[in-house]
């Protein structure tokens, strides 16, 4: 069982950065594929990153490729989403997920092969 709590969320203006970590308990973290995902009201929730397991293969939704970086301390058990050049259309609450192996890169951008998620943290970009 894997236990994830997100943190860093918060109410910021566009072009403003954030950092979201996500803190997981249980020893076999670095075996698990961890994903970001987010949904905004009113739309289903969208993949928006994953780290791969060591060694680390990032993979990113084109909306945010060049604007967020996912990154991972295993020796921390925690995952991280860094943020820049945010949008008002970033606005959503944001969720971490890990999937148990074994994974693919097919695998890691989809929802129902996440096993454990976050209970979520709100991001505000304001225009």
């Amino acid at each position: 069982q894997v236990q994830l709590v997100e943190s860093g969320g918060g109410l910021v203006q566009a072009g403003d950065s954030l950092r979201l970590s996500c803190a997981a308990s249980g020893r076999t973290f670095s075996s698990y594929a961890m994903g970001w995902f987010r949904q905004a009201p009113g739309k289903e929730r969208e993949f928006v990153a994953a780290i791969s397991r060591e060694p680390a293969t990032m993979y990113y939704a084109d909306s945010v490729k060049g604007r967020f970086t996912a990154s991972r301390d295993n020796a921390k058990n925690t995952v991280y989403l860094q943020m820049n050049s945010l949008k008002p259309e970033d606005t959503a609450v944001y969720y971490c997920a890990a999937a148990r192996p074994p994974n693919t890169p097919q695998t890691v951008y989809v929802r129902e092969n996440y096993n454990y998620w976050g209970q979520g943290t709100q991001v505000t970009v304001s225009s």
